[in-house]
């Protein structure tokens, strides 16, 4: 399995790539694939988040924890599905979000990669896993992997804005520079965290921090 990836990325992140862990990574996900598993998403969507948002062009960090389970579903930008595929309960609730803060009407879709191609980089800690089990590629080593991403452009960039969804994602804070960098944490979108995710405004806040940065900012509203 041959890494697709942007040249850039694979600039910036060469020393991963060439660690043992990484080499594991792609050996597991090999051996999986032998044994007959399906794995979401399809390999050359595996590094999306990245094809589509090279580093030069990141403002936005969005970190989610794996991909969709489901066949159709994933498509290696946290949150995302494509078009035709039936919007997730998440992704309705950062809709609802979404409309309340900056009055954007949800879109008939799923589809992010407006965002990503923005400047909206759409991580997920784990690149892959295995149909019907989520979580079940945590422990291969990607999320030694994304750590080492979120340091990376931490350190490389400046007045990014991250934003953190859920204990899980929160955990990441102290791998990013808050000196250097907008860290906003919210409950996570899911309908089992009760709501709490509503009244965040990571949307709007997002965009008065790229403004105040001189930096464009986000079309969030997404058209059907």
């Amino acid at each position: 399995m041959a890494v697709q990836i942007d040249e850039n990325w694979k600039s910036l992140l060469k020393a991963e790539f060439e660690q043992p862990y990484f080499q594991a990574i792609i050996s597991f996900i090999k051996k999986e694939m032998a044994a007959g598993k399906t794995i979401y998403p399809p390999g050359p969507l595996i590094f999306n988040a990245f094809n589509t948002t090279p580093p030069e062009s990141l403002k936005v960090v969005v970190l989610g924890q794996d991909p969709y389970i489901k066949s159709g579903e994933a498509m290696g930008l946290s949150f995302s599905v494509p078009q035709g595929t039936k919007v997730p309960p998440s992704l309705k609730n950062i809709y609802k979000e979404l409309e309340t803060d900056l009055g954007c009407p949800p879109p008939n879709h799923g589809d992010l990669t407006k965002w990503a191609k923005q400047g909206v980089f759409l991580l997920n800690a784990s690149l892959t896993v295995e149909h019907g089990k989520s979580n079940s590629h945590s422990k291969s080593g990607w999320h030694t992997f994304t750590d080492a991403v979120i340091r990376k452009i931490s350190e490389e960039k400046e007045s990014l804005v991250f934003m953190l969804w859920g204990n899980f994602a929160k955990r990441k804070a102290e791998l990013i520079d808050p000196f250097k960098h907008l860290i906003l944490e919210a409950a996570h979108p899911s309908p089992l965290a009760g709501g709490a995710y509503f009244g965040s405004k990571h949307f709007s806040k997002a965009n008065e921090y790229l403004a105040t940065q001189g930096k464009e900012t986000i079309d969030w509203c997404l058209r059907n």
